[in-house]
This record gives structure tokens, sequence and C-alpha cells, in this order.
């Protein structure tokens, strides 16, 4: 084990739900006896995973399912995974914040970690005070805490309320602080979950470059759990995705996120298939599907298809398609002019692709209508395809999830050199 830096095996994290007692005295000793020994909990073999969008018969949630990976020191590694997939309870057992129920972890060096706003903090120790606490939790000497003072001060950009208790810190001061004493302290092993969505872009992006550094400067382990699939690019060169409580797969972060992004893609692409036997509408939309994944890179085109019925021709027909947000608010329209040619046995079939590098990161839908140039309108299909926009890797993925509007636009900055 002398390169390994975490080794997982057969880790296995159930709870029960509701009580927490057997039922009876008899199994509550047999249960205990079995613990006693070192066995498993007779009483936790037969469970469900933890899918929440049914409802289960058995009170045993598996949140995590016979787990097993190396990780080996210096990786920067990624846990993905939708919500309910296990990710923040293997980062708790990893932490030994929470015990597993079965399997074995061997973790070589001292862990920080920083799993959620204001973890290990004392709410009436100041600033300064708290830092000097985690410290002293990862087996630091004083002298070495004072090593690293400044810097972490410097790093939070709390220097005028670092004598101020932390229970009058907003959330952001929390976690930049958090981070800070997480990223500078001497530990082998730095674990972050997604805390850092409360900070802001710029401190993001510092918190990303001092994990880079960590990891490939310093040689030490990082594990860092976040949705935002540019972050995770930028920062780990392996991930692990999780699903239900269970590993999927271990590999390059290239491929995880590609088949991450996949998945999802295959759950969430929504299209609109209507069977038209007959219709008395002038002109109606039997088809509509998104071609491209329901997730798409920044920088990728979106390319959708579409196919209707026209029983009666009429000049000026025209085909509109809006692209809106998740609150219907439109953010474009392209707009064609429906021609005789574009028919055959009264059926037309068209495709639209539009160019990359326009939509920011965010969540949007398509809206399709057929009318003519007097505003006579023969059919319209609101909220349909479904599609979101992601950020791989630029800077972008920084302001993910920020309101800095839908459209990317590109301009030429200058400025005079010289001011009089």
């Amino acid at each position: 084990m002398s390169d390994i830096a975490i080794k997982v095996e057969d880790l296995s994290k159930a709870y029960q739900l509701g009580d927490f007692g057997t039922g009876t005295l008899s199994r509550d000793l047999e249960r205990w006896w079995a613990l006693a020994r070192g066995k498993e909990d007779p009483f936790l073999k037969i469970g469900e995973t933890n899918d929440r969008t049914s409802k289960g018969t058995s009170d045993i949630v598996w949140s995590l399912k016979d787990i097993s990976f190396e990780i080996n020191e210096g990786d920067a590694v990624g846990i993905i995974g939708r919500n309910g997939a296990g990710k923040s309870t293997l980062l708790k057992i990893l932490s030994r914040v929470t015990s597993p129920t079965t399997g074995n972890i061997k973790v070589k060096g001292r862990i920080a970690s920083l799993l959620e706003v204001g973890t290990g903090f004392h709410p009436e120790l100041t600033g300064k005070e708290n830092i000097f606490l985690n410290g002293a939790i990862l087996g630091m000497r004083k002298a070495e805490i004072k090593k690293h003072f400044d810097a972490i001060v410097d790093f939070a950009g709390i220097e005028r309320y670092i004598d101020t208790p932390v229970k009058r810190y907003s959330s952001g001061m929390y976690v930049r602080l958090a981070f800070a004493v997480a990223a500078h302290l001497e530990s082998e092993i730095l674990i972050v979950d997604e805390v850092l969505a409360v900070g802001d872009a710029e401190f993001q992006k510092k918190c990303l470059g001092k994990m880079g550094e960590v990891s490939k400067g310093q040689g030490r382990t990082v594990l860092f759990v976040s949705h935002n699939m540019g972050m995770i690019n930028q920062l780990c060169n392996k991930s692990i995705l999780l699903r239900d409580g269970f590993l999927l797969e271990y590999a390059d972060t290239i491929t995880i996120t590609k088949t991450y992004l996949n998945q999802i893609s295959e759950e969430n692409n929504l299209f609109y298939n209507k069977k038209i036997e007959s219709s008395n509408k002038t002109a109606e939309f039997s088809k509509i599907c998104l071609l491209s994944n329901s997730i798409i890179k920044y920088s990728e085109p979106i390319s959708i298809q579409f196919e209707g019925i026209v029983n009666e021709y009429i000049p000026g027909m025209l085909i509109g398609i809006g692209i809106q947000d998740v609150n219907l608010n439109r953010i474009t329209t392209l707009i064609y002019e429906l021609k005789i040619n574009d028919i055959a046995n009264n059926l037309f079939r068209g495709y639209l692709k539009i160019p990359g590098s326009i939509f920011a990161p965010n969540t949007y839908s398509f809206v399709f209508a057929l009318w003519n140039k007097s505003t006579t309108i023969y059919d319209m299909i609101e909220k349909t395809c479904v599609f979101q926009v992601k950020d791989d890797g630029t800077e972008m993925a920084l302001y993910e999830g920020l309101n800095n509007g839908y459209i990317i636009v590109s301009g030429k900055w200058q400025f005079e050199n010289e001011i009089i």
C-alpha cells in the first residue's frame, strides 16, 4: 500500500427507516451479540437500494452497496452521481463522520474534510481560535499551525473578522475560512463536498486553483464532489460514478463525465410524437425530436428534427421554432417560410441545427408553431424537448447556476493607454 492513499473493500452502508429497534427484545439482543463479535447485523441483510423514485417495502435502505476501489497518492478524484447516489455518504465514511455497516477502509495519512458549511467549527469561538482548533483535531502542533496562519487568513479574505465569533459569519465567510483551513493545514488527503457552491465565482476559481496545487504540486490526494462537470473536468484526473448506492465505473474523468451525461440524457430526453390518422387542421406537427443529447456541452451545436402534415398549403405558411427558459420566457425565435417544394404527399420533414457557444449554461425547452403571415396559428407545441447546456471545462463552469443571462455574446474589448 506504499503508493495507495485510500483503499475501500466491499463497503456498504445501511440506514433503517422509522424506529431503530428490531421490534422485540430478543432480536435486539441478537443484533447486539452479532455486532459485539464483529459479525454483520443479521437484520440488515435484506434491504433495498437508495432509489428515491419509488416507495420501498423494506425499512432498510442501502445508501452504499459493495463499493470497492483504490485511490493513489496525488490523485484528484471526482465523485459523480445524481442526488441519492451515495456521494455524501461515501465522503462521510471516509472522513470517519459515520461508520460503514460492512466492509473495510484503509487510509494512509491525515484527512481534512469540508463536507458542509461550518463543519468542525465551534460557533462561539473566533475565526482565529477555530483555525487552531481544526489544526489540533488534525493532530498538528501549535507551531505548525502558526506557520500557515497568515496564508489561511489571506486566502479566506476575512482578516478584519478573524477575532469575531464565527456564529456571526455569513455562509460565504464560513466556507471561505473552512476551505482555507482544510487546504493549508498539512493533511495528506483533502475531501471537499459541494459546499463551494455557496461561494462566489471568483472564490470558486481560487479554490479550484488551490486544489489543483495541492494535488499536482504537493502530491496530496483530493476527493471532490460536485454536480458541475466543468469543475470536475478541470480538477480531477480520475472519477467515480455512483448510482443508487452502487459503483458503476471508476476511470479517467473524461470517460466518466461522458457516461454520466449520456445517462442523464437518456432519462431526460423528451420528444413530441403524435399519431395522426385524420386531421381537419390546415397543418400540424406530428413529430418533434431532439437529435442532440438533452445534456449539451456549451460548445456543441443543438440539432432537432420535426415532421408534420399539411392538408391545405397556403402561401406564406411559416414554421417558428422558439427557445425558452424554465419559466417559459422566450429567449429567441427562428422562422422559416415553408415552401411548396418542402412538402411531399402532404407531409414535410425538416431539421434545424443551431451552432454551439451561444447559450449560457442553463435549462431550456423548445416551442414550435405553424402559422401564416396574417398571424393565423395552425398548430403550437410548447415546452417540448427539454435540454440543458453544461460547461465541460472552460471558465464558464465557474458561473454555472448564476444569473448571467442566456446568450453568450463575443465582443471586442479595447482600452485607451493614455487618459488625459
